[in-house]
């Protein structure tokens, strides 16, 4: 398993973004990997900021249609859970090149707040506008049977013993 590896998000056959990661762990199904906020400078999205010094603790599954990223800030205060809708993982060990991490957004997102008090749904307008239903429908099916089972154990306060598990 490789100590170290790049996390390439792609969207719509574009690479959306490309950071550098620490695995923690790889069971086989599931990769935990930890990273600094890659983004340049805040992005502030009303509910929530991400910011350099925020760190992520991030959990890939090469067999489920979702990636969870635990956000702390830079003293370690749990601000939450973003949760990404996307294709399982592909992870490429690189023999050839860098170890990468590759996971396809489908725009559909969850926010868990720290309490629990916050759990939103997101981007379904940009999902519905991807046209992803009409051109891959069992994919779309996939997607939103992925955010309700999130949102479901996000209500249920269950989301944090998905990670531990």
């Amino acid at each position: 398993m490789p100590q170290q590896l790049d996390v390439v998000l792609t969207k719509a056959g574009r690479t959306k973004i490309r950071y550098p990661a620490e695995v923690l762990a790889d069971d086989g199904a599931r990769i935990s990997v930890l990273a600094a906020w890659a983004a340049p400078g805040v992005r502030d999205f009303g509910f929530v900021r991400f910011e350099p010094g925020d760190e992520f603790t991030e959990h890939y599954w090469r067999d489920r249609w979702y990636a969870v990223k635990e956000v702390r800030d830079g003293r370690g205060t749990l601000k939450g859970w973003y949760c990404d809708i996307t294709r399982p993982a592909v992870v490429r060990d690189g023999a050839t090149g860098p170890a990468e991490l590759t996971v396809e957004d489908l725009d559909l997102d969850l926010w868990v707040s720290a309490d629990g008090s916050q759990v939103l749904r997101l981007d379904e307008d940009e999902f519905a506008a991807s046209g992803l239903a009409d051109h891959d429908p069992d994919a779309a099916r996939q997607a939103r049977s992925a955010l309700d089972t999130l949102e479901r154990l996000a209500k249920e306060g269950a989301l944090p013993a998905l990670l531990t598990a």
